[in-house]
């Protein structure tokens, strides 16, 4: 014969302190996520914090944080971005400060040269 009357309180109470742990959990991760500058997104919350990702996408108030932690990550430019996003002027500034080193080791190429014609000239006479 079935319980008709069971006292679920405890395993709801349980149920309910599971679950705010994970949120602790999941909140402490994407904190130090933030602090360290990681990339955030339901996989790396779910890996580092050690709770699935059913859970994160069922938990509206977690769910929320994460994609709008993750639409910001989007908008700031990674390292690759602003390289690719040089304006032609700083290209040009490149450029020009290249073409002038280059002129530069050109001139200290040729008197180089002509340093070593002279002292291949004193040795000459000097063997003669």
């Amino acid at each position: 014969m079935a319980n008709i009357n069971p006292n679920t309180q405890p395993l709801l109470r349980s149920i309910e302190e599971k679950q705010q742990k994970a949120k602790q959990k999941v909140e402490s991760t994407i904190k130090e996520m933030i602090k360290h500058k990681e990339k955030i997104n339901f996989n790396s919350v779910s890996a580092k914090s050690g709770v699935s990702k059913p859970f994160l996408y069922k938990n509206s108030d977690i769910r929320s944080r994460i994609e709008t932690l993750r639409k910001q990550e989007e908008k700031l430019d990674s390292p690759n971005q602003v390289k690719r996003n040089m304006t032609d002027h700083s290209k040009d500034v490149i450029i020009a400060s290249l073409r002038k080193k280059m002129m530069h080791l050109e001139e200290e190429n040729k008197k180089l040269k002509e340093q070593l014609k002279v002292d291949w000239a004193a040795i000459y006479k000097e063997i003669n």
